[in-house]
């Protein structure tokens, strides 16, 4: 079942919204059950074979993490901690990389490995880092709420179960166990439709566009053509595009439908392309991400403990694995690598430029010009190996991107087909919009205080008949696009 779906937003929504208030003021664990049965429907919607191994997951785990905070104090404790983090990764490496290590090792090998069709089961990656941070939180004493059925809405709750983002039990559940949010709060309410509405038009107006936009110039690269220079722009922007608007509505819908519940999700982006460095993008894309890997990868790693060249090292390798969480393919690893390189590169130029960094005057605002170009500059080129099937395509799409822009006699888009093959000028309509929204809009977070430590609702927007009516148009602008129905792309990492 998809945010983007009539069967979700008419039927699944409403009936779990009011089933929830009439239950929640009722006893303490009738909302939390209830919402648990739910978003358990929910997951079955994609495929009720595997609710049973989320819900094997879900109990392995609960009963490991009760045995951590048993033996907290002493080495029985870890070596719990330990197991259970290694059998959660097995049970993440059979279904999401199996058939990947097998081949790369048949590859290598010349012998006759293969594992069979394994079907990847969906949001796998993100519940399974949810349950990883929970298991190290309760050994660290940061989490002590150990009722089964809490932990298992923490692990369910539709809004973040399959994409995201990467919760903390403390700072979502003692929300549900406030007698507050046992009720309906308009004020909530109406901030949740909002923000709500902002991602699924971010989802169905822009990013789904931009991805017909996209989708063909790789098509080509990987069918063995070079795009022209003016596609392979076309393409890599378009896709740069695609991937914030899709996963950045994605993230605003679930913040949008757990306010709706009365429940603050964590903000998941924070305007990342106009970061002025490598270091700051990651602190401003798949915030939750970067989270998870610095706290549970980086620092387990030693960190910044041992000197530059170990701290160096620790980057590129939690950026490595970071990238194959994304998917079990090289060119994943490879887009990991290059952004590992990238923060590298960005903590040694920090470290030798030190206190000569300018940040006043004409000079600091040239310098964060630069530095913002190159930046997002680098993050193109790498989402090329993160988009394109294969290193090959990925190569052909970088070719074009250096060639000449000279015009093919076929015309500047030779290759484009589609809804934008008649004429390029609503493609570049669609490209310049896009920029202008990341680059000089006011954010989701900045428009309706979203940010941690403001009030909800606290940013610019404030409900008013000319806010309801310009919301009220984007809905049914959204509304009118549901027939083109695309699952997220993050639902396929």
């Amino acid at each position: 079942m998809l945010f983007n779906s009539q069967p979700f937003l008419f039927l699944f929504l409403p009936a779990v919204w009011l089933g929830y208030f009439w239950l929640a003021p009722r006893h303490a664990l009738a909302g939390p059950v209830w919402l648990c049965l739910a978003s358990l429907a929910f997951y079955a919607g994609w495929s009720p074979w595997y609710v049973a191994l989320l819900v094997g997951s879900i109990a392995f785990n609960h009963g490991a993490g009760r045995l951590i905070a048993r033996w907290r104090e002493g080495p029985r404790g870890g070596w719990v901690l330990a197991g259970a983090i290694v059998a959660d990764l097995v049970l993440l490496g059979y279904y999401k990389y199996a058939g990947f290590f097998a081949a790369s090792l048949a590859g290598l090998t010349g012998l006759p490995l293969a594992v069979g069709q394994v079907v990847l089961p969906l949001g796998i990656s993100f519940f399974t880092f949810t349950q990883i941070a929970w298991l190290v939180d309760v050994r660290r004493g940061l989490a002590t709420d150990l009722s089964a059925w809490r932990y298992a809405l923490f692990v369910t709750y539709f809004p973040h179960l399959v994409a995201g983002p990467i919760l903390h039990h403390a700072e979502v559940m003692p929300q549900f166990a406030d007698p507050a949010n046992r009720r309906v709060r308009p004020d909530l309410v109406a901030l949740g439709l909002a923000v709500f509405t902002v991602g699924l038009a971010k989802k169905v107006l822009l990013a789904d566009p931009l991805g017909r936009l996209a989708d063909p110039v790789f098509l080509v690269a990987d069918a063995g053509t070079v795009p022209t220079a003016l596609e392979a722009w076309l393409g890599a922007l378009g896709y740069t595009l695609q991937l914030y608007f899709d996963f950045s509505g994605y993230s605003d819908m679930a913040i949008g439908l757990s306010l709706l519940f009365g429940i603050r999700l964590p903000l998941n982006f924070d305007s990342p392309y106009r970061a002025t460095s490598i270091i700051d993008f990651w602190r401003r894309w798949h915030m939750t991400l970067s989270r998870f890997l610095r706290d549970y990868l980086y620092v387990s790693l030693g960190g910044n403990r041992r000197g530059p060249a170990r701290r160096w090292l620790n980057v590129w390798v939690t950026m490595l694995l970071g990238g194959l969480w994304h998917g079990a393919s090289w060119t994943f690893v490879a887009w990991g690598a290059l952004h590992g390189a990238y923060l590298v590169v960005n903590h040694a130029w920090r470290g030798w430029l030190g206190d000569r960094l300018p940040t006043q005057g004409w000079a600091g605002r040239a310098y964060a010009l630069g530095a913002g170009g190159l930046t997002f500059l680098a993050v193109v080129v790498a989402w090329l190996p993160f988009r394109a099937p294969t290193f090959e395509a990925a190569g052909r799409v970088a070719a074009g991107l250096l060639a000449w822009p000279a015009l093919p006699a076929g015309g500047p888009f030779p290759h484009l087909v589609g809804d934008f093959a008649p004429s390029p000028g609503p493609a570049l309509a669609y490209l310049v919009a896009g920029l202008g929204l990341v680059w000089l809009a006011p954010n989701t977070a900045t428009t309706f205080g979203l940010r941690e430590g403001e009030a909800a609702g606290e940013g610019r927007w404030r409900p008013s008949l000319a806010a309801a009516v310009a919301l009220a148009a984007l809905c049914c602008a959204s509304l009118a696009h549901l027939h083109r129905e695309s699952p997220f792309l993050y639902y396929q990492f």
